[in-house]
């Protein structure tokens, strides 16, 4: 009887929420992109929020968002740019919080090769991996030294971006991330050179978001999630060696040279307060790709991202 009672007690004291569950789908294989959900998980701050997450690493890059959207999963990772058209194309998504809060696309070229400024272009070979924003990105890029679309050749190097610039296959390439692209060729002798995108005429977003499905989504539960990730996001700013640690333990396909480097360039691109959501941000995006003809209407900032802890 006494244990019986000692029981209940237990199941009465017991927070309401303390086995809540959650899936959280990467937008790629795991990498210091996602140093807050990790260093969240292992430091128990997800467990503080009385939250069980499952970290899953995409199978097809392509489809977390969409599977977000067909209800197979609480959460995605996935980019702001994306998300823009994905919402004009009718899937069922918004943005509930930042990961990464700056862009990390960049043009990369040789840092000895041809092109030194983006005029030199003209008539040249740029790679790409996926189709769509990059092609708006370029547009705007291009067109300050009056270069269509029409006067360089786009290749598809599907995800082989600076293997094929340093190969010679093309002049530069569009979507190469700066923290790691640039890293991995540094770190195998061959120096590259990146045009930061929103230096040259594209407004800033967000390069990684977190998207959930609108209609199913419970708002208290991401809440959490993003209190915890806010938090580990604090304690990797303030004690960036040790996260790292925390970190790379996690897998020995983490603990190279490559991912140590870009542990560091990545970590001042963290959200902060990843649940704030900068409204004009997600406006002047949104008119942007309408400028480029990338989409035909405007959607209010509502339609596309919300702040969680608000509603």
């Amino acid at each position: 009887m006494k244990k019986l009672i000692a029981a209940i007690a237990l199941m009465v004291a017991a927070p309401a929420w303390a086995e809540d569950k959650m899936t959280v789908l990467l937008d790629w294989f795991i990498n210091p992109d996602h140093g807050p959900i990790i260093v969240a998980q292992e430091n128990g701050y997800f467990a503080d929020q009385g939250l069980q997450v499952e970290i899953i690493p995409p199978a097809d890059p392509s489809a977390p968002p969409r599977l977000v959207a067909s209800g197979q999963a609480d959460l995605a990772v996935s980019y702001q740019p994306q998300l823009h058209l994905q919402i004009h194309e009718g899937l069922p998504l918004k943005r509930v919080g930042t990961l990464i809060a700056t862009p990390l696309n960049c043009l990369l070229v040789l840092e000895d090769g041809p092109i030194r400024s983006l005029a030199d272009l003209r008539g040249k070979k740029i790679g790409f991996s996926v189709a769509g924003v990059e092609e708006a990105i370029l547009t705007t890029l291009l067109g300050q030294h009056d270069i269509g679309l029409d006067e360089i050749e786009l290749i598809n190097v599907n995800f082989s971006l600076s293997p094929s610039l340093m190969t010679g296959q093309v002049d530069a390439v569009i979507g190469a991330f700066r923290n790691f692209e640039l890293n991995q060729m540094d770190i195998e002798g061959v120096a590259g050179r990146c045009f930061y995108i929103e230096e040259e005429g594209v407004p800033p977003y967000d390069e990684l978001i977190y998207v959930a499905n609108p209609d199913t989504m419970d708002t208290d539960l991401i809440a959490r999630f993003l209190d915890a990730t806010e938090k580990a996001t604090q304690y990797i700013v303030n004690n960036p060696e040790e996260s790292w640690e925390i970190f790379a333990a996690t897998s020995a396909e983490l603990q190279d040279e490559l991912n140590a480097r870009a542990w560091v360039d990545t970590l001042p691109r963290f959200a902060l307060r990843p649940a704030g959501l900068d409204a004009g941000r997600y406006a002047r995006f949104e008119a942007f790709l309408k400028d480029s003809g990338m989409i035909t209407s405007l959607n209010p900032v509502s339609n596309i991202a919300i702040d969680v802890t608000a509603q």
